[in-house]
């Protein structure tokens, strides 16, 4: 009988082109844990992630599962694991999950933050993980322009997906915090279309730089059309923070 884990990866997404395994020889997170599992298992097992990161962005809690014929206590299997894995990649945790347990369509919300450093000087400890726009953002702007993204809407506008894909989404919650020289943005749904989240950020960047006006947002979406939209937000400011689900921890 196969055992069903679930894990909680972190990582540093700098070096990889994104979660989703792609050629061989292409870096990617899930294509590490799919090696290691490889040493573990004695054959490829097949892992399920959350969430498809895009290239360079970053994770606190992206969640996966995966099945296994051998049993192994979930801490000696987290401690194996990292044994194998590069040190920018990370099980934060494991445990055994229900048999019928899917990562990716059990998901029932995901939350994204991306930070911009509006300083001088972006210290190098930092600089992976923000974008730097060092000149004036006007921010009353671009918090008017955040409360136009919430909601159940057609994000035509807002993604770079395949036509054939659904365009509905709803953004149950979209906060803009400042603090000090930081802009941390909290965007939370229940799944997001490819580049969405980057493309949301860019465009409210763009009403911060005075190109867009927070009141043509709704225009914006009417139009459902990419190039109605503004600019994508680069990756490296983009983390996602955590996935839930029903009757999960």
């Amino acid at each position: 009988m196969k055992n069903n884990y679930k894990i909680i990866v972190q990582f540093d997404g700098t070096n990889y082109c994104g979660w989703q395994y792609q050629k061989p020889g292409t870096p990617t997170v899930q294509g590490e844990i799919v090696r290691a599992l490889k040493v573990i298992a004695k054959k490829v097992v097949i892992v399920t992630g959350s969430s498809r990161t895009d290239s360079g962005v970053h994770s606190m809690g992206l969640t996966a599962n995966f099945n296994i014929s051998i049993k192994i206590e979930p801490d000696s299997l987290k401690r194996a694991l990292n044994s194998l894995l590069p040190e920018d990649i990370r099980i934060a945790d494991c445990q055994l999950a229900d048999r019928s347990f899917n990562a990716r369509y059990a998901a029932t919300s995901k939350t994204y933050i991306y930070r911009i450093f509006l300083g001088q000087v972006l210290s190098p400890f930092q600089f992976r993980y923000y974008t730097h726009i060092p000149f004036p953002l006007d921010l009353n702007a671009m918090r008017r322009a955040v409360k136009h993204f919430i909601g159940e809407k057609d994000f035509s506008s807002f993604t770079s997906d395949k036509p054939e894909k659904k365009r509905i989404r709803e953004v149950t919650s979209f906060t803009m915090r400042v603090k000090g020289e930081e802009i941390i943005f909290t965007i939370e749904g229940r799944s997001f279309l490819r580049y969405m989240v980057r493309n949301i950020i860019g465009t409210i960047i763009d009403v911060g730089r005075k190109k867009i006006e927070a009141n043509d947002i709704p225009a914006i979406f009417d139009a459902k059309d990419r190039r109605a939209g503004g600019q994508t937000a680069p990756p490296r400011g983009l983390t996602l923070a955590k996935v839930e689900y029903d009757g999960l921890e």
